[in-house]
């Protein structure tokens, strides 16, 4: 359930608000000398402003490949190279687009919480089991299945809160 909620908060860095995040640029892969490489494996990645990201690629060779990957990319972030650094200005979200960004991002958290109920079905089957094969008694099965759902709606209510936490900053102007 841990691994559920770490996956969900990485998934959350990488969507695009109306601030500039080097998390941004995760999940952007680059074509080095044949390779697939992270972005920040590359280059150096620094937020001067709060609505521009600097790219500062440590082979200047790969600038041209970096660019190739960002405009591939589904950030819709056109970059500006200057021969030696990228910039990349995070443009003003519109209200339309804001709506869409919650709707993928609720999408995302559901299919989270569905893991964490997976998990929890799977933990009541293992502990029915040990009690069908008497290696526990019915007081012990009880006591383990309410500690189970006690766990699930600890982490389904972590991810409420980043949940709530990255709506809020969508939406904010």
């Amino acid at each position: 359930m841990k691994k559920t909620v770490e996956v969900f908060r990485r998934e959350l860095a990488s969507v695009r608000t109306g601030r500039a995040s080097p998390a941004l640029l995760d999940k952007v892969m680059v074509d080095y000398y044949g390779t697939p490489m992270p972005v920040n494996q590359l280059a150096t990645i620094s937020v001067p402003e709060a609505r521009l990201l600097v790219i500062q690629p440590w082979d200047k060779s790969s600038l041209p490949n970096i660019e190739r990957a960002i405009l591939k990319s589904d950030l819709g972030i056109n970059p500006v190279s200057d021969g030696n650094v990228i910039r990349l200005v995070i443009p003003q979200l519109t209200e339309e687009r804001r709506q869409e960004l919650v709707k993928l991002v609720r999408k995302k958290a559901e299919e989270e919480r569905v893991a964490i109920r997976n998990i929890r079905r799977e933990a009541n089957e293992m502990i029915k089991d040990l009690e069908s094969e008497s290696e526990i008694s019915q007081d012990e099965a009880r006591r383990a299945l309410d500690r189970v759902q006690a766990l699930t709606n600890e982490y389904i209510a972590r991810i409420d809160q980043l949940l709530k936490k990255k709506e809020e900053e969508i939406m904010e102007v």
